[in-house]
Parts: C-alpha cells; structure tokens; sequence
C-alpha cells in the first residue's frame, strides 16, 4: 500500500508543558478508523524528537494503538499569500525611495529659488549712472518670498511623508527578522507525520476514535515573573504569576493550554549502580556477560527482500536526489542539505566506509575461534605443512611504506564495550545497510541531517538573554520540581523571543512594614512583608510593585517556599523621620582602677507624618567579643532577632526595637551598653567612637 492511500488525519495542537529546556506537546487528531487500521496523523514539528513520540486513543471505544513511528515526506510547499512579509517590506522599500527622491526634488526646487535675485546690467566707461525701480526688487522679493513660503510648506509634508515611510519599513523590517519559523524553508517541503496502525475497529469506517500524540521538542524555555497589587492600609493584595516564554520549535502555539515546570526534560532516568568494594589481593574485573552471538542463518533472513527487488525511494531520498531547491530567504542553510547523488538520477549510494567491528552481536571474534580472514571466501586461510608434519607459518608480504599495521586478533571471549551494553540506545540494523550490519544491534541511532539542523536551531532560544531580574527555574527551584497551570489558553508563536503569558492568581499574605537602620543612614524604608500561603514555592524572578494603582518600581522577588515570608523593599518612606544621637563617657573602674569602662548611649526618635498608624523596626547593633577578658554589658529593652543562614538572616551584635506609631505621633527610643576592657588594651582605631 503506497503512502498516498493511507487515510490522513489533520490534528490540532491542543496543550504544552514548557519545562526548564524543552517542551513537551500533546496533539488531538480524530476520525474514522479504516479497514487496514492504517493511518496518518500529519501537522507534526519537524523538529521534534523522534524517540518522545507517545500515542493513546482517548475514551473507551475498545481501539488501541499497535505501532506508531515518525516519519518524513516531501510535498510541494503551501500556497502563500501574495502579500507576504518579504514582498511587503520590497515595497516599503519601494515608497520610501520614491518619497525620498521627491524630498530631494523639492529641496532642488527651493535652492533654485533661493538664488533668485536682481541682476544689474553691466555698465560702460561713459554711460552716466542710471538708477534702479526700487519697485521692481521689492516685486522679486515678494514673488521670491511667496515662492519659498509654498515649497516650503510642501518640504514639511514631505519630510512628514518620509519619516512615516521609514517607520513603516523599519517596522515590517523587524517583523520579517523575527518572523515565525513555522514556514516552509524550500521549494520542496518536508513534512512530519505519525504512521499508526490501529486495532481494535469494529467495521471499516464505524468507528470514529480520537488519538492523542505527545512529542517532546527542543527550543522552548521560560522564566517567572509577578506582578504585584497592594493599596496602603490593607493586609492584603494579589500576585499574579506572569510568565515569560520563547519558543522556536518550528510551530505556533496559537490557543493552547500552557503549562509550566521546573523540572529538566533530559533528566537522566537510569538507575545507579552500585559497585562492590574487596579488600584483598588485586584481581581483574570480571568481563560483562551481555554480549550474545548472532544467531545461525541470519543472512538468509534477507533472501526474500533481496530477491523482490530495489526499494521504492523514500521521501528524503528523493529530496537527495532532486537536489536541495531553496530560495533566498531560506531558512535552512543549503550545506544542511543530503549530497547529491554522483552517477546521477536514481544512482544508487556509494558504499559507506567499513564500520567499526562493533555491536552487540556484531564482535569481530565469534566465540570459540579467531577472525575469519578476507583473503579467502570461508575464512580458511592457507598455511604450508613442514617435513616434521607440523604446520608453517604462512608466507607474510612485508607491509607498503606508510600503510597502517592492524593488530593480530586477539583470542578469547568478545569484551563488549559500555556503549555496546546500553540496550536502550542500541539500534537494530535495517536491510539497506551494507556488509554484515542488517539485523544487528549497534549504538547510536541514524538521524536525518536536517531534522538535526532543525533541532540544532531551535536550541539557539536557549541562549536568549534573559529579562531585567529574571532567574532560571532549574537555578531558583533548587532541589523539588514544581509545575503551573495556565488559566487561560495563550498564543506563543515561534519566532524566537519573549513572550508574556498570564498563569494566575496566587494568594499570598501582605503586611507594609517600615524599617531603618540609623546608624548606617537615617532614612525609613517602605518594605512588604510577603508570606507564601500556597503549597509551591514562589520561584525567584521579577515582581512589579503598583500600589494604589500607581507603578512604583520592579524588585527582585527571592525564592519563597512553601510558608516562608520575605521582605521586598518599596524605596524610603518620606512620611516618617528618624534621627539618633550617641553619647560616649569613659571612666574606670575596679580596686585599682585596672579596668576601661566605655558606656554608650543611643537615642533615637521617630517621627510618623503620615495619615495612618505604621509599624517600624528599628535596627542597633552592639559590638562583640570573642575575648574572655572583655564583657559588653547592655541596659536597653531591644531584642535579639533570630538567627538564620539565609542572605537576609541577621549579623551578630543586631538588636531590634519594634514599636508601632499612630498616625502623627512621635516616640523616642533610648538604649545603651558598657563595654569594659582591661586598662592596658584598648579598642583598634581609639575608644572613642560611635
């Protein structure tokens, strides 16, 4: 059955899960299911990864999916539009020339008049002197004047015309540049499809199934970012998680569900191994016993495929063939394209060069003997008989000057290697592979060059500079993996730069506290207290601050898990002031006066002019000592805060005042500490400081 017979299903792209690096894409396609069971899901990236293909059949119709591979075709490309973005920008182009030429005309026009003027006749040696209308030079000042005010007039409506021109151009250029990559690439398109075979029906075309396809592709990333909403006075406020995504995969993400996760798509998922440790004398590892013989009669295994003749030539064959058409605004490279065929049309391949005697069941030395050698058929290789009855070495010639001596063959069992014993990236040889590679196992899988290339490109989103604060999940998500949910269906096209897609409303708690540090500045600063109130981690990213409906600025959010509270700065608060005053006395003390006694006092006062009652900390600090002989003694109703082993976690010697100021109050806070030192040390710097 030819390719053209096979029913075709279109599908729709129906959801996406952009994970860290890569997304994964899940298509609907439905219909009624053929005799043969036999059909084609098309619409599929030709990017994508042939190995994540999945298919299922949605619903209890008693259908189930037998086989389901990917495979590629040529087709002639879709008609286009006729106006597309090249043309539209050849035409700009074209009106922006023109409007410039006839800018250039007028300002012509207007130096010509410019340079008009009177023109005295000459005069001879014995003509008297005449004198000139004043008439006539103020007439040709006014026609000149009345000339340029007109041309004048028309330069400025030109100049407007042309600035219009180049915005145009210079817009439908930058549309063209970051044009979507979901286009054909040349004049002979190829086209990813799904082959499935499907079981289950209950009479050609009674049953009408739906099937679902999930592929995963290269090229898409994303990175958090919120914008937060809070009016002065309230507890509360929302933070809407926004999203920026990029995306060149080959295809438009027009109306689908979105979604969001931290996790990496290309997670190793092999289990470790753990390997024993002995103690004892050194003895050599053991050889790895997966490796098998190939079974007898395994070249009679393609008797029959050899004897029905040449294989029809494939899709990518035939773009081989035909030879790589492309246009100039191609987006493939032609050096991506397969080499031409050298003896022409329908010439078969040359033969690829010898292959590595690898693979599993493909060892160079069969157990139980050495390799055949190829200068004879059956591997016997001729040796002359001594008159002792023994037998002689065979006759060596010497090698040429310069040739490449391989090693004599080394008897014993066959030690595969590492990659040989990975069987899930081992690939089965199929019948057009050359010598005795068909119907064996090898590493590696083969890849089409171009798909490669595509791939290769959409792997270039990866590399986009990120936006202002923003912070890749899988190095804000730290060691758990989280995953969001759009509430609404987005449109992302593949154009290769950021997207902002809306993902929802998280709840969280706000409190507005104001704290200053007036040893360092007298300022008080505006912060939000921001508790996380969901089970998922608040990934780090930008947040933009509006409150009272007006923009404030854009900080940067930290990481917030679940139940944890962090403060986001708002800038300095100008309704409240803050001042201190510090006061030093030394003294001594002790039978002899052995001891240094150092007493500080602080005294701050605030100021709250704003219209209601706020919340302030204000932070101290107390010095301290690691020497046994020196003791800080502290006479203050502060606290010690907590400590932590966070960025934000307090140094050691802080101390906090709390208080809360109605609306027009003021209060005055006033600590101290003592510190005594022996008399013979003093503090680095002098003891008299702040």
């Amino acid at each position: 059955m030819t390719a053209e017979s096979v029913l075709r299903w279109g599908s729709t792209l129906d959801s996406v899960v952009v994970y860290a690096h890569g997304a994964l894409c899940s298509r609907l396609a439905r219909g009624a299911v053929p005799s043969d069971g036999r059909v084609r899901v098309t619409g599929l990236p030709r990017s994508l990864d042939p190995g994540s293909l999945r298919v299922r059949v949605r619903g209890a119709s008693g259908v189930r999916v037998t086989e389901a591979r990917v495979e590629v075709e040529a087709e002639l490309p879709r008609p286009q539009a006729p106006e597309t973005s090249l043309r539209e920008c050849a035409r700009l182009r074209d009106v922006y020339e023109a409007t410039r030429q006839r800018r250039d005309r007028q300002l012509g026009v207007i130096k010509e008049v410019s340079a008009l003027g009177p023109v005295t006749p000459a005069r001879r040696r014995d003509d008297p002197h005449r004198r000139t209308p004043a008439d006539a030079w103020l007439e040709l000042a006014d026609f000149v004047d009345e000339r340029l005010t007109g041309l004048h007039r028309r330069l400025v409506e030109l100049e407007e015309e042309l600035r219009g021109a180049e915005h145009a151009l210079h817009v439908a250029t930058d549309r063209l540049e970051h044009e979507s990559t979901d286009a054909p690439s040349a004049h002979v398109e190829t086209t990813v499809c799904a082959a499935l075979t499907l079981d289950g029906a209950t009479g050609p075309g009674e049953t009408d199934v739906e099937v679902e396809l999930e592929y995963g592709v290269p090229g898409a990333v994303w990175v958090p970012a919120y914008r937060l909403t809070h009016r002065q006075g309230d507890d509360g406020g929302k933070l809407v998680l926004r999203a920026s995504v990029a995306q060149r995969t080959g295809e438009d993400w027009t109306g689908v569900r979105i979604a969001l996760a931290t996790a990496d798509l290309r997670r190793r998922t092999d289990l470790p191994r753990l390997r024993s440790v002995r103690i004892g004398r050194s003895q050599p590892a053991p050889a790895p016993s997966g490796w098998r013989e190939p079974p007898a009669g395994l070249a009679g295994l393609f008797s029959g495929y050899d004897a029905a003749g040449p294989a029809p030539m494939r899709a990518s064959e035939a773009v081989a063939v035909g030879g790589w058409a492309g246009s100039a605004d191609d987006s493939v490279d032609d050096s991506l394209a397969p080499p031409p065929a050298p003896q022409g049309y329908g010439a078969p391949p040359p033969p690829p060069p010898p292959p590595a005697p690898q693979g599993y069941g493909a060892h160079p030395e069969p157990l139980g003997g050495a390799m055949p050698s190829p200068a004879e058929p059956g591997g016997a290789q001729p040796r002359a008989r001594s008159r002792s009855g023994g037998r002689a070495p065979a006759a060596m010639a010497p090698p040429a000057p310069g040739a490449a001596v391989s090693p004599p063959p080394v008897a014993g069992p066959p030690e595969p290697s590492s990659a040989e014993l990975d069987y899930a990236a081992l690939t089965l040889a199929g019948p057009d592979e050359q010598g005795g590679r068909r119907g064996r196992l090898f590493p590696g899988s083969p890849s089409d060059p171009v798909a490669v290339e595509y791939r290769r490109r959409a792997e270039t989103a990866a590399m986009l500079p990120l936006p202002g604060q923003a912070v890749r999940p899988r190095e804000s998500a730290g060691s758990f993996d989280h995953r969001f949910d759009a509430a609404a269906r987005a449109d992302v096209p593949s154009d290769g730069t950021w997207h902002t897609v809306t993902v929802g409303e998280i709840p969280v708690g706000l409190r507005t506290e104001y704290l200053c540090v007036p040893s360092v500045e007298p300022v008080v600063y505006s912060t939000l207290a921001l508790s996380n109130a969901t089970d998922q981690a608040l990934l780090a990213g930008p947040v933009e601050v509006v409150v009272d409906d007006e923009f404030l600025l854009t900080a940067a959010l930290p990481t917030l898990a679940p139940g944890g509270e962090r403060r986001v700065g708002l800038g300095p608060a100008e309704g409240i002031r803050v001042t201190r005053r510090t006061n030093l006395h030394e003294s001594t003390a002790g039978l002899r006066n052995n001891t240094t006694v150092l007493d500080h006092h602080v005294h701050v006062e605030l100021a709250n002019r704003l219209s209601r009652p706020v919340t302030v900390e204000v932070h101290e600090r107390v010095p301290v000592t690691s020497e046994p002989e020196v003791r800080i003694d502290e006479r203050a109703d502060w606290t010690v805060p907590e400590e932590g082993d966070g960025p934000d976690s307090p140094a050691p010697g802080t101390r906090v005042w709390r208080l809360d100021l109605p609306a027009g109050a003021t209060a005055a806070l006033d600590g101290g500490y003592a510190i005594r030192i022996p008399s013979g040390k003093a503090l680095a710097g002098g003891n008299r400081r702040s």
